[in-house]
C-alpha cells in the first residue's frame, strides 16, 4: 500500500512538471501578453516606443520568447513554485497564491452546493429508470436528460436571467451583492441571505448541466449490474427487490462512479468559468477569465498548476477509494 503511493506521487511529479512546461510555453507565447495589451493605446497615440515597451518587457521578463529564453525563465519560476511562490499577478497587483486566496471560496461554495443537488436529483433518477428500462418514466427521464446535457453553460444561463430576472424579477441579475443595499456593519445575516439570493440563478444552471451526465452513467451501470448473474441470483432466492436494487445493485454501481470522483476536486476548486463570467460571479474562473484575457502570465501558471495538481490528487484519491467500495481491489 505504501509503496503504491509512493510510486503514484513520484508519477504525479513527473507529471505536474511536464504539464507545467507545457503550460508555460503556451502561456508565453500567446499572441499578446499583458505589457502589448495594456501599451497598445499609447503605441497609437505615440506617447510611448516600442524601446520603451521592450524595457518594460524586459523588467517583466516577457522580452525574451525564444525557446532558451522561455526555458530559462520557466526554470525561475519552477524554482520560486518548489518554495511555495507561484509569483505576482501583472492584473490584480498581488500575490497568485493571495488571488486564489481570495476569490476560491466563491467557487468552492457555488460548486459544492451543485454538485451535491446533482448527487441527491442525478443518481435516483438514473436508478429509477434503470429499474423501469424502456417504460414512460425512463423515456421521460432520457429525454429531459440529454435536453439538459445539450445545453451550452452560457445559452441556459442567458435563458435562466431572463425570465427569472428580467422577466419576472424574482432573483438579481449580476453580481455577488445588491448594488444599491447599504449594509451596516453588524448585518452580517442580511449580507449572507443577499449572497445566497445571488448565487442561485449559478447554481441552477451547474446543476441542471451536471444531472444529465451523472444521470445516464448511473442508469448505465446500474443496467449493467441489473443483467448479471448474481442478481438473478439474488432475485431467485426471493430477496425483496428494494433489497436487490440498492444493496446488491447499486453497491456495484458505486465501482464505475468513484472513476468520476477523480474530476471532482478541479471542478469543485476550478471554479465555472463561463457560468460565473455570464453572472459576473467574482469567482476564481471569472477571475482566471480576466486574467487569461490580459495576457496575465504568472496568474495563469499559478492557476493551471493548481488545477493541474488538484487533477492529479483526485485520480489519486480516486484508486484509493476503490479498496472502500470494492473489497476485492487490493493496491499493491
Amino acid at each position: 500500500m505504501l509503496n503504491y503511493i509512493i510510486k503514484r506521487l513520484l508519477l504525479a511529479l513527473l507529471i505536474l512538471i511536464g504539464a507545467s512546461i507545457l503550460i508555460y510555453m503556451l502561456s508565453m507565447l500567446m499572441p499578446a501578453d499583458y505589457i502589448d495589451n495594456q501599451t497598445a493605446a499609447a503605441l497609437q497615440s505615440g506617447s510611448m516606443t516600442m524601446e520603451d515597451v521592450m524595457r518594460l518587457k524586459q523588467l517583466y521578463g516577457l522580452a525574451d520568447k525564444s525557446f532558451k529564453g522561455i526555458m530559462k525563465s520557466y526554470f525561475s519560476w519552477l524554482l520560486s513554485a518548489f518554495s511555495g511562490d507561484l509569483g505576482h499577478s501583472f492584473l490584480y497587483s498581488k500575490p497568485v497564491t493571495a488571488v486564489l486566496a481570495d476569490y476560491i471560496w466563491i467557487s468552492f461554495t457555488v460548486a459544492f452546493i451543485s454538485y451535491i443537488l446533482q448527487i441527491i436529483i442525478a443518481i435516483p433518477m438514473g436508478i429509477k429508470a434503470a429499474v423501469n428500462q424502456y417504460g414512460p418514466y425512463d423515456y421521460t427521464v432520457s429525454v429531459f436528460a440529454m435536453i439538459g446535457t445539450a445545453f451550452p453553460s452560457f445559452f441556459l444561463s442567458a435563458l435562466l436571467m431572463n425570465v427569472f430576472s428580467i422577466r419576472l424579477g424574482i432573483f438579481p441579475l449580476l453580481g455577488l451583492t445588491t448594488a444599491t443595499k447599504v449594509f451596516g456593519p453588524n448585518e452580517h445575516f442580511a449580507i449572507f441571505l443577499d449572497k445566497a439570493w445571488h448565487l442561485v440563478l449559478p447554481i441552477a444552471v451547474l446543476t441542471i448541466l451536471g444531472i444529465g451526465g451523472t444521470m445516464r452513467f448511473t442508469r448505465t451501470n446500474m443496467l449493467e449490474v441489473l443483467n448479471s448473474d448474481y442478481i438473478r441470483t439474488a432475485r431467485a432466492k426471493g430477496l425483496p427487490e428494494s433489497t436487490v436494487v440498492y444493496k446488491h445493485a447499486f453497491r456495484n454501481t458505486l465501482i464505475p462512479l468513484v472513476t468520476s470522483l477523480s474530476g471532482l476536486l478541479p471542478s469543485l476548486f476550478g471554479g465555472a468559468m463561463i457560468t460565473e463570467t455570464v453572472f459576473a460571479i467574482p469567482g476564481i474562473g471569472y477571475m482566471a477569465y480576466r486574467a487569461t484575457i490580459q495576457g496575465d502570465i504568472p496568474f495563469i501558471m499559478g492557476y493551471n498548476m493548481f488545477l493541474s495538481i488538484l487533477t492529479v490528487s483526485g485520480m489519486l484519491i480516486s484508486d484509493l477509494m476503490y479498496m472502500v467500495v470494492d473489497p476485492r481491489v487490493k493496491l499493491s
